[in-house]
């Protein structure tokens, strides 16, 4: 388990922030038609500053926000001082400059300018260690974000999935972008999709180890990973509840896959369902007031919803005669989901009463979506390019692409809760 806290603590670092100048809320991220920023975003110095420059432009492009303008179009040297009249007739809109310092570790400052305000408005100094030069990158871009929107940035959170090389199956954690991907150590002959805590700092999954299922629990803070569960049948681990020490689960170990609630302190199983049809892939509300799960009760698997005490069953979906993998969005407001279209899966959202459902996705077969913690991005498992791989996009669809290597057959994807 050492080997486990150590690549967790691949993904923490130690950051100063010097001064901060606060700003207006320039882009309204609720409105559909709201415009994109134009920026300049000028090359750090160094091979260190070069790197962090492209993660930035990578990072706010990504969210459909943002554009970055070509750096052959800059008038200004990045030694002069900030002008707007530099700026206003490319319809620039604004600047980010800055510095790096390389010592034993990098000291980078950061300013950002509002070119139709002439004037500062984000102003800070981040240190980290060398090998730590994304993450900083990425809190730079939280930072920007954050300035521009209002809102907390996504681009420091995690990914962890299930990878399999050469046969041998592992769990992985990756940044938001699928860089710095390290396995966990954890092998077995199967693992099944991960499920966070709220608060980040714990996960269980489950594996089938000496031919019994059973569930493990991983605390990043403790250093440990022990099996919390196990019993005949087949275990599938599904959502912690919000702020509480117990998760949802299916279990076949009375006959038929039904749902279960394990209260991990005190051992205590409560069963939620009882039916001759299949009842797996449990997903908790953000709120803990419903599990969202599969059911083929109705004759063909389907998304339903219960109060989390069991009661006052309903179903979701009503197009298509395959609908798995339920997945909440932060706000509650939508569940993602697989659906089966034209004989091939897809990623689909729809809101809780059913109403609004949209299709994502269309290439290849796509299923395990996993909402970012804003709610505005899903991960997601693709076998658009022949090996199944994790693909990241925003909740409308757009902009899908591959985050992990094409050597590396990836899936089941968790997105981090922040």
């Amino acid at each position: 388990m050492r080997r486990v806290f150590f690549i967790f603590l691949l993904f923490t670092f130690h950051l100063s922030l010097f001064t901060a100048v606060q700003a207006k809320v320039y882009i309204d991220i609720t409105s559909p038609a709201a415009a994109k920023v134009p920026l300049a975003i000028y090359d750090l110095s160094g091979a260190a500053g070069k790197e962090i420059s492209g993660i930035l432009r990578d990072d706010l492009v990504f969210t459909g926000l943002f554009t970055c303008v070509d750096k052959a179009a800059y008038i200004e040297s990045v030694s002069q001082p900030f002008s707007a009249a530099n700026w206003t007739s490319m319809g620039i809109e604004a600047v980010v400059k800055g510095s790096v310092t390389e010592d034993k570790g990098l000291t980078v400052s950061i300013r950002l300018f509002d070119v139709t305000e002439g004037k500062e408005i984000l102003h800070k100094e981040y240190q980290a260690e060398k090998d730590l030069a994304r993450p900083l990158a990425h809190t730079i871009a939280n930072d920007i974000y954050t300035v521009f929107t209002g809102q907390q940035g996504i681009f420091r959170s995690r990914i962890m999935f299930v990878g399999e090389r050469r046969g041998a199956k592992d769990l992985y954690l990756s940044d938001w972008d699928g860089h710095r991907s390290r396995k966990l150590g954890l092998k077995a002959s199967i693992i099944l999709s991960p499920h966070w805590s709220s608060d980040g700092n714990r996960a269980v999954y489950s594996s089938e180890r000496a031919r019994r299922w059973g569930i493990y629990l991983l605390d990043f803070k403790k250093m440990t990973e022990r099996r919390i569960f196990v019993s005949k049948g087949t275990n599938l681990a599904g959502d912690f509840f919000p702020d509480k020490n117990a998760f949802v689960f299916s279990s076949s170990k009375e006959g038929s896959p039904d749902l279960y609630i394990y209260q991990i302190d005190t051992g205590k199983l409560r069963r939620l369902t009882s039916s001759f049809g299949i009842e797996v892939s449990p997903a908790v509300s953000p709120d803990g007031g419903a599990i969202a799960f599969v059911s083929d009760r109705g004759g063909s698997p389907q998304i339903y919803l219960m109060r989390s005490d069991g009661s006052e069953v309903r179903r979701v979906t009503f197009e298509g005669n395959y609908n798995t993998s339920p997945a909440w969005s932060p706000k509650g407001d939508r569940i993602a989901f697989s659906g089966r279209r034209g004989g091939k899966n897809q990623i689909c959202i729809v809101k809780p009463d059913g109403s609004e459902l949209i299709q994502l996705t269309d290439r290849g077969n796509n299923e395990d979506p996993s909402f970012s913690p804003d709610g505005r991005y899903l991960s997601f498992t693709s076998d658009r390019d022949g090996a199944k791989g994790v693909y990241i996009m925003r909740a409308n669809g757009e902009s899908q692409e591959r985050v992990t290597p094409k050597d590396l057959k990836a899936f089941g994807p968790r997105w981090s809760p922040r």
